[in-house]
């Protein structure tokens, strides 16, 4: 005997094993979503990308030394990160943009072959964020930290103040885009839209550009690095229904 199968009880079952299995991502926000759509519709993707050139860095530098004692490495970390913010305040850069972790203290042994472990001494370490508002600012910095003790740059992001101007720019080009296509394609096709039915949004984080060293022979060290720009990405799905 013939058993006949409901297509759409078929399309569930599975849908629901592929999303019990981990096998859907982002599927079910977009094609089985799409696929239970019982009217004619149209889908469209709009994007946009926005550059703005950087004016500003947020540094995370680190001091971590080693001495005999707890007590003496904690007092040469804290005398390290004293220099460099006293260094900061007098290049003009304000105590709020000045953050300064807790100290970690570990002991440091040395394990000899066959032989029990030896303490060999204490290191102390110290992480500061800070915020440079004066990008050409930016060198003299990372060199006072260094003259200062500073012994580790973990990381620099150059931003730009314009970021959420540029974020908006960018969100609205996106939405534009997605207005052009979605009408291009309706009157391509002999159809009229019927308003906006779904609007899917994920907000994007700027992308940071990397500071690149250029060429070394050259002989002022300020001008020996460039900055990139700080690209601005968006991205916005709408779903029309059609006439």
């Amino acid at each position: 005997m013939t058993q006949l199968i409901n297509v759409n009880t078929l399309r569930k079952t599975l849908l629901s094993t592929l999303i019990a299995s981990g096998l859907v991502y982002g599927l079910t926000t977009n094609t089985a979503i799409a696929a239970n759509y019982d009217f004619p519709h149209l889908e469209t993707v709009g994007t946009s990308q926005v550059k703005v050139a950087p004016d500003m860095a947020e540094i995370s530098v680190q001091v971590s030394l080693t001495k005999d004692n707890a007590k003496e490495a904690k007092t040469a970390v804290d005398e390290a990160v004293v220099k460099f913010i006293k260094r900061l305040k007098q290049a003009g850069v304000s105590k709020q943009d000045i953050q300064s972790a807790n100290l970690h203290i570990q002991p440091q042994y040395h394990y000899p072959s066959n032989q029990p472990k030896e303490l060999t001494g204490y290191s102390a370490s110290r992480q500061l964020t800070v915020s440079v508002k004066e990008l050409a600012k930016l060198n003299d910095i990372l060199d006072s930290a260094l003259e200062e003790g500073i012994n580790r740059v973990q990381n620099i992001a150059l931003k730009s103040s314009d970021e959420t101007q540029a974020i908006e720019q960018a969100r609205q080009a996106a939405i534009k885009d997605a207005k052009q296509k979605a009408h291009s394609l309706a009157q391509g096709f002999d159809r009229e839209l019927d308003g906006v039915w779904e609007i899917r949004y994920l907000t994007q984080h700027p992308v940071q550009p990397v500071m690149m060293r250029m060429s070394a022979m050259q002989s002022d060290m300020a001008e020996s690095y460039q900055y990139g720009e700080v690209s601005v990405e968006e991205r916005v799905e709408v779903i029309y229904r059609l006439k």
